[in-house]
């Protein structure tokens, strides 16, 4: 039985995987709270006690940089240590890998039914892979191809500076430097950053907000109440937000592809992109995207596909796992 674990400052997911006929298998899946526990072992003694089974592989993605076989969730204070983790488990050793890593596994294991055609392209075959993934943060990677298998790319790229495209940008950015003082691209590009896009375009347009819409603000997920107000084109200025939002999203996606040569195309994760696909379908994803310059060329020809599967992290790490158990990595 494969163990595998997608691990965040907010839930902890875990799965039993089995490996049939060249396929993985999901056996059994639970969520725990991050926060309810001390250590990354707490929380799996807490899933072999409520699912008890023989684990004979298991690897785990972080939302965190995994440096030398350990990484820290400094929103949890764990430090998770692969070689502590194994002891727990009884095993040699497990995989520990980014989230970004493990949601790159988990493309090459999806279903044509799990992903949306964005852009069809030009696939060139064994060709550099990047996936990106706004959420919570924003998380970026990619995979290469070592000559028998693809390998992935870790990346702490979200985190590198915005770069302004225009006037409305820059003034943008702007407005976040007193907030943040370095801004990043998820500082525009991640759940949180739709509402500060918003109360840039709220300030800016000089009109007032809505009554109801600054009840729902405070009574709901402010990123959520805003994106469901402008899908439903019942605030100008929340429209608006996710236009932008959607617009510096396909920017940066185009800007990755570019940094590894992506002729194998661009797979977009995370949950915010499934929730407003009327918008990313909308040619600005797109626009944004291809935008640049003497490479526009180049950039039409490369595959967009929109990952509807919000487990792709965690079939990736069952993937890793698996490679684990065949060969030596």
């Amino acid at each position: 039985m494969i163990l595998a674990g997608d691990i965040g400052g907010t839930k902890t997911n875990l799965a039993y995987f089995t490996a049939e006929s060249g396929k993985l298998i999901r056996k059994q899946l639970q969520s725990y709270p991050s926060r309810d526990f001390k250590s990354l072992t707490d929380v799996l003694a807490k899933f072999q006690a409520d699912f008890p089974s023989s684990v004979t592989a298991a690897a785990f993605g972080i939302a965190g940089p995994v440096v030398n076989g350990r990484s820290k969730l400094t929103n949890l204070g764990w430090d998770v240590i692969g070689a502590d983790v194994a002891s727990h488990l009884s095993l040699p050793a497990v995989g520990l890998l980014n989230d970004l890593e493990a949601t790159a596994y988990g493309t090459l294991r999806l279903a044509p039914s799990e992903y949306l055609v964005l852009n069809n392209g030009v696939v060139a075959e064994k060709g550099t892979i990047a996936v990106i993934a706004a959420g919570t943060g924003l998380g970026e990677g990619g995979l290469h191809w070592d000559g028998k298998r693809y390998r992935t790319i870790a990346s702490e790229g979200g985190h590198t500076d915005f770069g302004p495209r225009d006037e409305i940008e820059i003034d943008l950015l702007r407005f976040l430097k007193p907030k943040y003082g370095r801004v990043s691209y998820e500082r525009v590009v991640a759940g949180p950053a739709i509402t500060d896009v918003y109360d840039f375009l709220r300030k800016r347009s000089g009109e007032p907000e809505p009554e109801w819409l600054k009840l729902a603000l405070t009574s709901g997920d402010p990123s959520a109440v805003i994106s469901k107000a402008g899908l439903e084109g019942k605030d100008a200025v929340s429209e608006q937000t996710l236009d932008l939002f959607v617009s510096l999203y396909g920017a940066e996606a185009g800007n990755l592809a570019l940094k590894i040569l992506a002729t194998g195309g661009v797979f977009v994760g995370g949950g915010i992109a499934p929730k407003i696909l009327p918008k990313i379908q909308n040619g600005s994803f797109f626009s944004s995207f291809k935008n640049k310059g003497r490479y526009e060329g180049l950039m039409k020809n490369i595959p967009i596909w929109i990952v509807l599967n919000d487990q792709t992290a965690l079939l990736g790490a069952a993937h890793y796992a698996e490679l684990i158990l065949t060969e030596s990595l």
